[in-house]
């Protein structure tokens, strides 16, 4: 079955509609709308032909609007003041961006660093709502393969083939430790120093996690854990109490203080690729390009991965 075609009629046509049934008279109406008269007859006449109906019943003396000409002018004037606002709303975004944007992260940045960012990007797009998912890489990484997120700040390393990786950076490891801790007192950590201690870490299937596990077995010797947790401030929080070390990411480090520090970890294993991940089938929404461009040139800065 054939779909009604909607009629072809433009905003010059339904203001002169408008026009007539309000001054209800072609000469006054023209006057107003700045137009002659005889230009303002052939645009009614070609409403009413379009529309299949006498919108104005027309005498010597007077117009009088016919009740498909009242009916058809108040939905003209709807129509009218829609489009007054869609182009009011269109333009007020194109000043000032507007959207809700959905972005995962992996939890060396979430809880670390990105913070500040968002801090900085909601001020300078205060229209844009940003929800932020935080966990472990193959969390990261299957939410941008389902759809729940626009996109995602994670690691390069073994992504299916349907993700996109932007590589922006590297991140390195380091031990994090308390300060009083003999190892402190070292410039450099390597794995096998660590083969003797109690480590707390992120979930078994984190990044760091499989990035100590592996490199513990390359070295020929295996990590001891105490305890894991799912949130930074939890882990840092265990290495300050004493009961274990951790290995993160420089980005999860704590700045230096009287309670905690941290060393790097010798080693080429001890680097991963960061970046931003994308679905290949999906489009981005231009609020959340506009969030991709900020995170890109946030990522590349040094300073964000030598905290």
């Amino acid at each position: 079955m054939m779909q009604d075609i909607p009629p072809d009629l433009g905003a010059r046509q339904l203001r002169a509609v408008l026009a007539v049934a309000e001054y209800r008279s072609f000469i006054a109406a023209a006057a107003f709308l700045k137009i002659s008269q005889p230009a303002l007859t052939r645009t009614i006449k070609q409403v009413e032909t379009v529309l299949g109906v006498a919108l104005f019943s027309r005498t010597t003396r007077q117009v009088v609007t016919t009740a498909a000409g009242r009916e058809f002018a108040a939905l003209a004037e709807r129509m009218l003041n829609d489009l007054r606002i869609s182009v009011a709303n269109v333009r007020r975004h194109a000043i000032q961006p507007a959207g809700q944007i959905i972005v995962s992260s992996v939890l060396s940045l979430a809880g670390a660093v990105l913070p500040e960012l968002l801090a900085t990007f909601g001020r300078r797009y205060p229209g844009i709502q940003v929800h932020l998912r935080e966990g472990i890489q193959a969390d990261v990484v299957d939410e941008v393969r389902s759809g729940v997120a626009d996109f995602a700040i994670g690691y390069g390393e073994g992504l299916p083939e349907n993700i996109l990786f932007d590589g922006l950076g590297n991140e390195r490891f380091h031990v994090v430790m308390p300060a009083s801790h003999p190892l402190a007192a070292r410039r450099r950590v390597e794995i096998r120093e660590l083969a003797q201690e109690t480590l707390v870490s992120f979930p078994r299937d984190s990044r760091s996690r499989q990035v100590a596990d592996v490199a513990a077995a390359a070295a020929g010797c295996s990590l001891s854990y105490a305890m894991t947790a799912n949130r930074l401030t939890t882990l840092l929080s265990l290495v300050s109490n004493g009961i274990g070390l951790a290995i993160l990411t420089a980005s999860e480090c704590p700045a230096a203080n009287d309670q905690l520090t941290s060393r790097p970890l010798v080693g080429a294993r001890f680097s991963c690729r960061l970046g931003v991940l994308r679905s290949r089938e999906r489009e981005l929404t231009s609020a959340a390009a506009i969030f991709l461009v900020v995170v890109q040139r946030w990522l590349r800065q040094p300073v964000v991965r030598n905290r």
